[in-house]
C-alpha cells in the first residue's frame, strides 16, 4: 500500500503542489479583511481537500491523456503510466475519485462553491487536450492555476472584487511564463509530433521574450492586487522579492554565449527552485502583512 500511495504521488507529481497551495492559502489570509464567513478549522480543512482532490485529479487524468505521447518522449517516458508502473485505468479511476470528492466538498462551502465546482473541474480536466490543438495551452495552465485563489476566496464566503480577480491574472500570468520556459525543452519533440506550444510556434527567443513580458505582468498585477486590497509594506516588499526571483530565472536560462538559443541544463533550478521561492515567498510575506497590521 506504501508502494502505490508512493506512485499515485509521482504519477500526479505531488512536490509540484508547492506551486498551487501557497497562492491559494494567501488568497485565504487576504480574504480576512473582507466580510467572510466564520473561520472553523473544519472549513479550513475542507478548503484543503477541495484543493488537493482538484489538483490530483487533473493530473492522473493529464497523464492519462498523454501516456502515449509521454512514452514517445525521451523526457518524460520514465513516468509512471508511460513505464507501465501504473495502469492507464488505475489513474483515470483516481480522477473519478478525486474529481467527485472535490465536488463534494466543495458543495459543502456553500452555494456558489458548489455550483462552480464541476466547470471548475471541466476547465482542470480539459487542459490536457489543449496542447492538441492551441498554442495558448500555457495560458489554459495558468488559468486552471488562478481558480485555486479564486475558489479559496469564494470557499472563505468573500466577493468577488478587483483584488481577487488581480491575483488571479498575476497566477495566470506568472504560470504561462515559466511553463513556456519550462517546454523548451520539448520544442523540437512538440513540431515532429505536431502538438501546439509557444516554442514550437515562436522558437526559443521569441519564447523567453513571451515568458518575460508575461512575468512583467505577474508584477503589476501583483501590485495591482496590494492596492486594491490596500496592503501594507510587507506585501509590497514580498512583491519586490517576486520580482527578483523572476529575473533571476529569467537569468538562469539566458544562453551563456550568442551561439545558443537558451542554457537547457539550468531549466530544472529555473522551474523548480525559483518558483518555489515565488508561491512561498508571497504566501509569507502575505501572512507577515496580515498579521501586523
Amino acid at each position: 500500500m506504501i508502494e502505490r500511495l508512493r506512485r499515485w504521488g509521482e504519477l500526479v507529481t505531488f512536490s509540484h503542489t508547492i506551486f498551487m497551495m501557497p497562492f491559494a492559502a494567501a488568497a485565504i489570509v487576504l480574504a480576512f479583511a473582507e466580510p467572510h464567513e466564520p473561520i472553523t478549522l473544519v472549513r479550513l480543512a475542507v478548503l484543503v481537500i477541495c484543493m488537493v482532490s482538484a489538483r490530483t485529479s487533473a493530473m492522473a487524468f493529464n497523464r492519462w491523456a498523454d501516456r502515449d505521447l509521454d512514452a514517445k518522449n525521451p523526457r518524460t517516458k520514465g513516468r509512471p503510466i508511460a513505464s507501465g508502473r501504473i495502469a492507464a485505468r488505475e489513474a483515470l479511476i483516481l480522477t473519478i475519485v478525486s474529481g467527485l470528492t472535490f465536488c463534494g466538498f466543495a458543495a459543502l462551502l456553500g452555494f456558489w462553491s458548489a455550483l462552480l465546482a464541476p466547470p471548475v473541474l471541466l476547465v482542470l480536466l480539459g487542459y490536457s487536450f489543449a496542447k492538441r490543438f492551441t498554442w495558448a495551452a500555457h495560458a489554459w495552465l495558468g488559468f486552471a492555476l488562478a481558480l485555486a485563489p479564486g475558489g479559496a476566496w469564494i470557499g472563505m464566503g468573500a466577493s468577488p472584487n478587483a483584488g481577487i480577480l488581480a491575483l488571479m491574472v498575476a497566477v495566470l500570468t506568472w504560470l504561462l511564463g515559466f511553463d513556456v520556459l519550462y517546454s523548451l525543452q520539448d520544442e523540437a519533440f512538440d513540431r515532429a509530433e505536431g502538438l501546439s506550444s509557444i516554442p514550437a510556434r515562436f522558437g526559443t527567443r521569441g519564447a523567453m521574450r513571451i515568458a518575460a513580458m508575461a512575468h512583467a505582468v505577474t508584477v503589476f498585477m501583483l501590485i495591482a492586487t496590494g492596492i486594491f486590497l490596500h496592503r501594507g509594506v510587507v506585501f509590497f516588499l514580498g512583491v519586490a522579492a517576486v520580482a527578483i526571483v523572476l529575473v533571476i530565472e529569467h537569468r538562469l536560462v539566458r544562453p551563456r554565449d550568442s551561439s545558443s538559443a537558451a542554457d537547457l541544463s539550468r531549466i530544472g533550478r529555473a522551474f523548480f527552485d525559483c518558483n518555489a521561492y515565488v508561491s512561498l515567498g508571497f504566501f509569507a510575506t502575505t501572512l507577515i502583512d496580515g498579521l501586523v497590521r
